[in-house]
């Protein structure tokens, strides 16, 4: 067996996938908890034409998925808060608008091969310059987390009472669209695009099948996150396999486990009550016997 740490390409990679990891599930739990899951779909989707663009003119497509992400992100909020148009139709025209912008520019420079690993992830495309990038944005992700997570939560739970709160809900709610963009950029070069989505909500749907309170749930889908990122690419590299995919695929039978041990360890409460239940009445019944 090949150590796959042996290569330079898989130790950047094993950083990143422990970045993403850590990154995606934390903002992804605020997104899940306002009822936003397919948001990092439309993000990833929007960061398609900065990838277009970059290639076009030849500079960072990181840099142009970094800042086409962050204005749709914005016109996103935008969109929901001032106009007649709902949440789920915001995201659905910046689904196509992004997809549309990204393939035209990307067929009139000429880079289909190139889009592809952007689409679906590739391990040797990462450099330790997008390490270092990646490095620092994921940093400013948890520092978000950490210093605003109160505030986020308030808003995620209601946002009428956060409102009347006095919490500033307009610009937390970009706050947590902005982030959510950066998340989308820091993994699309190991998870892809279409992808990167996933890890952002099924962590965090496996880690409420297991945990109650808010910072539990953050918590454990931060690890579900870890484990998903990790195995996956190192199953990728074995197996000689795309990693979005594969991390993709361990992330969903987590969360089967996680559905399968709840509904096992329910089972065995419900079973047990039971069985105190027709103890307690075969008790109450041989004590009624011995007083007759």
């Amino acid at each position: 067996m090949t150590n796959p740490f042996a290569f330079d390409f898989m130790r950047i990679a094993l950083v990143l996938a422990v970045l993403i990891g850590l990154t995606a599930p934390a903002i992804g739990t605020f997104i899940v908890q306002r009822r936003l899951a397919l948001l990092g779909d439309g993000i990833g989707h929007v960061a398609l034409t900065g990838i277009g663009l970059g290639l076009l003119t030849s500079t960072s497509p990181v840099l142009g998925a970094l800042v086409v992400s962050t204005l749709g992100a914005v016109a996103i909020e935008i969109l929901r808060a001032r106009s007649r148009t709902g949440g789920d139709v915001a995201l659905a025209l910046l689904f196509y608008g992004g997809l549309a912008g990204g393939v035209l520019l990307t067929n009139v420079e000429g880079g289909g091969t190139s889009l592809q690993s952007y689409l679906f992830g590739s391990i040797t495309s990462v450099t330790v310059g997008d390490l270092y990038v990646v490095s620092a944005l994921a940093v400013g992700v948890l520092a978000v987390v950490v210093l605003f997570g109160r505030e986020l939560f308030l808003l995620c739970q209601d946002e009428e009472v956060a409102r009347a709160s006095g919490l500033p809900t307009r610009m937390l709610s970009l706050l947590i669209a902005v982030t959510a963009a950066v998340t989308v950029v820091i993994a699309m070069r190991a998870i892809g695009l279409l992808l990167v989505s996933a890890l952002m909500v099924v962590p965090v749907a496996a880690a409420q099948q297991l945990t109650r309170s808010f910072l539990s749930t953050m918590l454990a889908a931060m690890g579900i996150g870890v484990l998903s990122a990790v195995t996956g690419l190192l199953a990728s590299f074995e197996n000689d396999l795309p990693p979005g995919p594969s991390i993709v695929l361990v992330a969903l039978a987590l969360f089967m486990a996680a559905v399968l041990w709840r509904a096992i360890g329910g089972s065995l409460t419900r079973d047990g009550r039971t069985g105190r239940t027709l103890r307690s009445g075969s008790e109450a019944t041989a004590d009624a016997e011995v007083h007759k």
